[in-house]
């Protein structure tokens, strides 16, 4: 595997939940011109104070293994684990998506929603907004086939991610 080849990595990290940690992460990034694709964050642990912050980037392996050690020098930073390497891990994310179209394009767009198991949450006479939840690409094959039959305005709330199997990693007790 070529060393320049850049692939998409979810990182997860387990942060104190206080001002400023998110703006610290993020600062990371964009000091150093990385890109985040998504980015999502949670209190996961109200008595320890904990948040969970999963990211998705992309980069070389040298770029990606660079971030990892920046993000794990952060003070407030208890954990980081780059689920992409460590084992299968499941991906999700939730959007919505409202389509204006009238007619035929209507029919349509409910027969693409039920394949997607998507939700239909408003309908107007001329429009409808659908909840869709499923891994990245699910929602970017559903976005692609509703832009094609009406005008669309998308929502997308980002990729949370979690390991496959009994081990539990973020927020294990010490």
């Amino acid at each position: 595997m070529s060393e320049s080849l850049e692939q998409r990595h979810t990182i997860a990290l387990l942060v104190d939940n206080e001002p400023g940690v998110l703006a610290r992460v993020i600062g990371l990034f964009a000091g150093r011109g990385y890109n985040i694709e998504s980015l999502t964050v949670s209190e996961v642990d109200t008595v320890k104070g904990y948040s969970r912050i999963t990211i998705v980037t992309s980069g070389t392996e040298m770029v990606i293994q660079q971030i990892k050690a920046l993000l794990s020098r952060i003070v407030p930073v208890h954990e980081v684990h780059d689920l992409s390497i460590e084992g299968p891990h499941l991906e999700r994310e939730l959007a919505l998506i409202k389509i204006n179209n009238t007619g035929e394009q209507r029919i349509e767009a409910m027969r693409i929603a039920d394949m997607f198991r998507a939700r239909a949450i408003d309908s107007t006479l001329t429009s409808f907004v659908f909840e869709v939840t499923g891994s990245p690409r699910k929602v970017d094959a559903f976005i692609n086939l509703m832009s094609a039959i009406g005008n669309t305005e998308v929502c997308r709330g980002g990729v949370v991610a979690i390991a496959r199997g009994s081990k539990i990693e973020l927020g294990a007790p010490s």
